[in-house]
This record gives structure tokens, C-alpha cells and sequence, in this order.
């Protein structure tokens, strides 16, 4: 190899070292990812982390990152020894991170590296992360961004998300266990539940606005396609059948509801004047699927129960004189901050805003 060629080949795999650092801090998983060998290994011995291809790679930073309130991450230059198409070396990190949960600290970390040559340029073959200080003291500062962002207005609550923004929920909620679905509006929902849901599965409905205006609940409760709960609840006498109601209600094969809101952390916000139809989306159904529009998509928790007190109520309130002449309540809520059962719960996420 000449001294030109080493010299590039140098300057490349310094530039892949900050690109790295660029993507994450820029939490821009599918460029992280690109920046491995098909075939690339990031493993991370003391968290622990061991994820191979790109893939994994991917779907382990949305994980990480979906749990970060801020995170920097600051590399320095290490060694690099060239042996033509490979490479080994080093880079070393100074790291300052906070998570959702309360966690926070600073650390010194090793990057320990192979490179390769690849058609695309250098590649990491491997990032073995290995942590040299570390130190969970209370941080002192704060994200700038969290003190100055002015807080969501009663208008905001109506607008649609951007394409981004619903991208980052998607990668939340996935990190969180929840598949997650982006579809332009809801007739595509409407579409996807008959993929969802098999022909003849029992089927409830939730008190939606959002399954009203898009024509799935009637799809499910007079279409005949579905062994559907509603109509079966509504002819029940309340007196002497409240235990079969409460059993109907709580655990059908699948619940079809929309959520109040959605945060950008991946949690999922419902409340309930009554809590009858909570028990099916908490655990209850073998299945949940949640349609949700573009409008409903927050920054936080307590962002989700502004637009509840403030937006959602006052809607079903004003619905909930008008059809049962009686006003409606915050008086059940249910919080889904990761779903544990893989497969159970899907979230589809609209591009256009459709109900409350």
C-alpha cells in the first residue's frame, strides 16, 4: 500500500468514527446501522448488548434511544493500524446521558474496532464498547431544549404529527414491545384490521370516535365477519347479567379501541368515565390493535393528560350529554408504557387526524 492510499484510508475510517458519533447523537438509527458490515457486531459487554447485523442494530438503538431524555456523546481520536482491506483501532468516549426513568451519570468509555473495506467505503466489522469510568452521581443540568420548548396550546392538540415526528413514535413503541404501523389515513386502517384479525374472532369495540367517523366499528358490529362483543353486551339485561357483561367486556379475543393520546416515548394514554372497557386493553384481550391519528401524538405523559383534561374531555363531555344525557369523567386511566407479551398489542398510526 502506498503512503497516499494509507493516508485516505486514515482519513475515511476517522470520518466513519464521526459519523457514528454524528448518528447517534443525531439519533438517526438507520445511518447507525449503515455504517456496519452486513454482517457488523456491536456489542456492549457492561450493559449488557450484543447485537449482529444490521438489523438488530437497528432495532437496538430505537431501543436505547426511545429511553434517553438527552444523552451527548463526545469521541476522540485513537489509534488505527491498517492491514489492506481490514483495520483495527481504537476511539475514546467521554458520555453524559439521562434516562426517562431517572437515571443519569457520566462515563469514559474504549471503543475497541475492526474495520473493513467494502464497496461502500469502510465499514465497522465490530464496536466492542467498554466502559473505563463510571459515574451515577446526579447530573445538575438540563436539556435546553426541555426548559424552553413553550407548552403545547389547545390548538396544537388538533394538528396533525409530522412525518418524523410519527416516526419517532413508531420507534418508540416498538423499543417498547408494541408493533407499530404508520398508514396514511384511516380507510387504510381500515383495511389492515381485516388482515389483523382473523374471520370469526371475537371482537370489542371501544366507545371511539376514531372507530365511529372511519367505519370500523360498524365494520366489525354489523359486518358479519366477526363474532363481535358489542352486540352481544347490548342484549344483555344489566340486572340479572352483570356478571356475563363484566366477563364479555374483559376478556374477548381481541380489542379494537383509539387512545387519548400517544407519547413520543412510546406510551399509550385511555381513560374511561365507567373503566368497563379498560381491563380488555390492559392485559385482558389475547390481542389489542389501536388506531390512532396523527393529532393525538405528544411529547410526555404529562403532556398526554393535558390534552385529556383540557381537549379530549370537553369533546366527550359535550358527546356524552347529547346520547346518554349524562356528563362524562376522567374517572379511569390506563397508562401502557411497554407491552410484554410480544405480538399482543399493535398500534396503527395515521398520517391524518381522525377523531377527538
Amino acid at each position: 500500500m502506498n503512503d497516499f492510499q494509507a493516508i485516505a484510508d486514515r482519513v475515511e475510517i476517522e470520518a466513519l468514527r464521526a459519523e457514528f458519533t454524528d448518528a447517534v447523537m443525531m439519533r438517526d438509527r438507520p445511518r447507525l446501522a449503515s455504517l456496519f458490515t452486513p454482517d457488523g457486531v456491536l456489542r456492549m459487554p457492561d450493559i449488557p448488548v450484543e447485537q449482529i447485523g444490521r438489523e438488530e442494530i437497528l432495532a437496538g438503538g430505537e431501543r436505547l434511544q426511545s429511553q434517553w431524555d438527552f444523552f451527548v456523546q463526545n469521541t476522540h481520536p485513537g489509534t488505527i493500524r491498517l492491514d489492506g482491506d481490514t483495520a483495527t483501532g481504537r476511539a475514546y468516549l467521554h458520555e453524559l446521558a439521562r434516562t426517562l426513568d431517572g437515571r443519569e451519570g457520566l462515563n469514559y468509555a474504549v471503543y475497541h474496532d475492526r474495520y473493513r473495506r467494502t464497496e461502500e467505503g469502510w465499514r465497522f466489522a465490530e464496536r466492542v464498547y467498554e466502559v473505563r469510568y463510571l459515574d451515577t452521581s446526579p447530573l445538575t443540568g438540563t436539556a435546553p431544549r426541555a426548559a424552553a420548548a413553550p407548552a403545547p396550546t389547545a390548538a396544537s392538540f388538533t394538528e396533525p404529527a409530522s412525518a418524523g415526528r410519527l416516526e419517532r413514535v413508531a420507534a418508540a413503541l416498538r423499543a417498547n414491545g408494541f408493533a407499530a404501523e404508520i398508514l396514511d389515513d384511516a380507510a387504510a386502517a381500515r383495511a389492515r384490521i381485516k388482515d389483523l384479525i382473523p374471520e370469526g374472532a371475537g371482537v370489542l369495540t371501544g366507545a371511539s370516535e376514531t372507530l365511529r367517523l372511519s367505519g370500523i366499528d360498524e365494520d366489525i358490529n354489523a359486518g358479519g365477519r366477526y363474532d363481535a362483543v358489542k352486540p352481544r353486551l347490548l342484549a344483555i339485561d344489566r340486572a340479572t347479567g352483570a356478571d356475563e357483561f363484566r366477563r364479555l367486556l374483559a376478556s374477548p379475543d381481541y380489542v379494537v379501541n383509539s387512545v387519548a393520546a400517544v407519547t413520543e416515548t412510546g406510551s399509550l394514554v385511555l381513560a374511561s368515565g365507567s373503566g368497563s372497557q379498560l381491563p380488555a386493553n390492559a392485559g385482558g384481550a389475547a390481542h389489542a390493535v389501536w388506531i390512532v391519528g396523527a393529532q393525538k401524538v405528544v411529547p410526555d405523559l404529562s403532556t398526554a393528560l393535558r390534552r385529556l383534561e383540557e381537549h379530549v374531555l370537553p369533546l366527550e363531555n359535550a358527546r356524552a350529554q347529547e346520547v346518554y344525557g349524562r356528563p362524562s369523567a376522567v374517572n379511569r386511566l390506563l397508562v401502557l408504557n411497554a407491552e410484554p407479551h410480544p405480538g399482543r398489542g399493535t398500534v396503527l398510526l395515521l398520517r391524518e387526524a381522525v377523531g377527538y
